[in-house]
């Protein structure tokens, strides 16, 4: 209680701040100081999380929370950095470190996806870097696909290969011409003979 009393007398007498919550969005905010500050923070929570995943008494559902809200604050801190670009400060994703686990190599993830600490031994986890440390070959992305794809994809320049294609045009071309004609013909024949019995 006298804790309570005396944090509430310095915050009167104006000795402390009272404690800002950091703001939902960072696009609220207005100054570069204020976006670095909650920058600050925001990579204080991830390695207050990241330090939290290495405890040796969590259950495994506690690790999956803990890596998800590490990979949260991740995001989070990548939008407060596209925030301090945008009022003209220094980009932080060209000039700082990348996330190395204590081996030296890189944090793996699935897509944007990171996971930390005894995140990586989970079961469903281990299953996947086996498969990416295999090697197997990755399906294609759709544009890889598109990539591939010309002008021969869609039929265009057939003709140019033998020759063969457009004998056969010209040959189905002639055929439907010829049956035509055939039916016009016969259909002038009728109206002539139909005119020829009406006049007598």
């Amino acid at each position: 209680m006298l804790y309570r009393f005396r944090e509430a007398q310095s915050l009167e007498s104006g000795l402390r701040k009272p404690k800002e919550r950091r703001p939902h969005l960072a696009s609220l905010v207005d100054t570069l100081d204020d976006a670095e500050k909650w920058r600050r923070d925001v990579i204080r929570d991830i390695t207050r999380s990241v330090s939290k995943i290495h405890d040796l008494s969590l259950p495994e559902t506690q690790i999956r929370d803990a890596n998800d809200e590490i990979n949260r604050l991740l995001r989070e801190k990548a939008h407060w950095e596209d925030r301090i670009v945008e009022l003209g400060g220094p980009d932080y994703k060209k000039i700082g470190p990348k996330m190395l686990d204590h081996q030296g190599r890189e944090v793996p993830g699935n897509r944007g996806y990171k996971y930390f600490g005894r995140a990586k031994d989970l079961p469903g986890v281990r299953e996947l870097f086996e498969e990416q440390a295999t090697g197997r070959p990755k399906k294609a992305t759709k544009a890889e696909l598109l990539r591939r794809i010309d002008a021969a994809y869609f039929g265009y320049n057939d003709e140019n290969d033998d020759g063969e294609l457009l004998e056969y045009e010209r040959s189905v071309t002639e055929k439907r011409i010829r049956k035509l004609r055939s039916a016009h013909d016969a259909t002038l024949e009728g109206s002539d003979s139909s005119d020829a019995d009406a006049e007598t």
